[in-house]
């Protein structure tokens, strides 16, 4: 019995020594564990600067990356977004189910197609709203909604619906390209507002949104449209790896009319074989669950022509193959 209790003594002993062994290397930083860890994280964990193009273009008008502060500034918006890869991750999903709405209204209305990534990087292609009260895919604030036309009250706001605000922001935009025949200064300007950057432009007494000296976010915005498209119409080139199954299917819907004076909206769901829940994503600008509708208004209101399951959204779309652009 005292030679076994000798043992367990022992033993004991002998496994507080490597332990204690063990707590010295890694407390003290030995030189072959700092050197095993440097070359771990060397082989397994890379981080890689963008490759920036050798030209580019915004709405149809060239990207002077020839000047040293254009191209870093494209550099660093690059590299914000590259790696900010859960945004940018749900950036190209969600575009696959709202571009093929927002693309066709601005073709309509003359828009050049890269002003859909300009509502990319205002709301991420969702209901956004920000400190500032502005709302919606297009970001519109309270006064420009209106002004353009959009209906903004307690039980409506038309800044979220993505029909209405799109062609609002069509209308916005040609608005801002008459006054400064530019599209790279129309975006621009759909950030800082037209008396703003038109007072810039006679102070310092340049027309180019590149050479003006802005403030930080309006500096940053048009960049970052442009590392926005660059990436998501490069996606491998700069380490997406998406497949086209991993994308938001389009939810096909009917249109159904809503009229009439305190409608329970629950029940007007159920009534046109869906859910309220279903009703509201898909017409996030309603805004209660009872529409009073003082001004004996009709709405259209958008439901889903098949049932919700993703079987059958993805149904004959479904691919494996790898997404090129978007």
């Amino acid at each position: 019995m005292k030679k076994r209790h000798s043992i367990w003594i022992l033993v004991l002993t002998a496994t507080a020594v490597v332990a204690a062994a063990g707590l010295l290397m890694c407390s003290t930083g030995v030189e072959d564990d700092e050197a095993m860890w440097r070359k771990a994280i060397m082989k397994d964990y890379r981080v890689y600067s963008p490759v920036i193009p050798d030209t580019l273009t915004f709405a149809g008008e060239r990207v002077p990356l020839d000047l040293y502060y254009v191209r870093e500034g494209l550099d660093n918006e690059l590299i914000v977004n590259m790696y900010r890869q859960s945004s940018t991750v749900l950036y190209f999903k969600r575009a696959n189910r709202y571009f093929p709405i927002i693309e066709p209204i601005l073709k309509r209305n003359g828009i050049p197609a890269d002003f859909k990534y300009l509502c990319v990087i205002e709301s991420g292609l969702t209901n956004a709203t920000s400190p500032a009260k502005a709302q919606g895919f297009w970001q519109f604030v309270p006064s420009t909604g209106s002004h353009y036309g959009l209906e903004i009250s307690d039980e409506v706001d038309m800044r979220d619906d993505l029909v209405a605000s799109t062609e609002a922001a069509c209308r916005y935009i040609r608005t801002l390209y008459n006054r400064f025949h530019s599209w790279t200064a129309a975006a621009a300007a759909y950030n800082c507002g037209e008396n703003g950057l038109a007072r810039r432009m006679d102070k310092q007494q340049t027309t180019s949104y590149y050479n003006l000296w802005l403030n930080s976010e309006t500096s940053r915005y048009v960049y970052r449209i442009l590392a926005m498209k660059t990436i998501m119409q490069n996606p491998r080139q700069y380490g997406y790896f998406l497949r086209k199954c991993d994308l938001y299917p389009p939810v096909p819907t009917r249109t159904v009319t809503l009229e009439g004076q305190n409608v329970n909206l629950y029940s007007f769901a159920r009534n046109n074989n869906s859910n309220y829940k279903v009703l509201r994503m898909l017409n996030p600008w309603i805004k209660t669950d009872e529409l009073k509708n003082k001004a004996k208004k009709s709405y259209k209101v958008l439901l889903p022509t098949e049932d919700t399951k993703y079987s059958t959204l993805t149904k004959g779309r479904r691919s494996t193959e790898m997404i090129n652009s978007i």
